[in-house]
């Protein structure tokens, strides 16, 4: 059975570009753009829990 969790997304303008922050996880990302930088922290999320370990997972979440 999956178990869903909702994950905070603060994105900040940063110079010329905005950063995007996960800070339940501690995973940020970087964009041109806010969609850009929601989209690529999106991409990080997911590509952290495709190959962090279970025991990685479970001290974050």
């Amino acid at each position: 059975m999956k178990q869903l969790k909702q994950l905070t997304c603060i994105i900040e303008r940063e110079g010329d570009g905005y950063v995007s922050l996960c800070p339940q996880i501690d995973i940020a990302s970087q964009g041109d753009s806010v969609e850009e930088a929601r989209k690529n922290l999106i991409e990080a999320i997911e590509l952290f829990f495709e190959i962090a370990s279970p025991q990685e997972i479970l001290k974050f979440i």
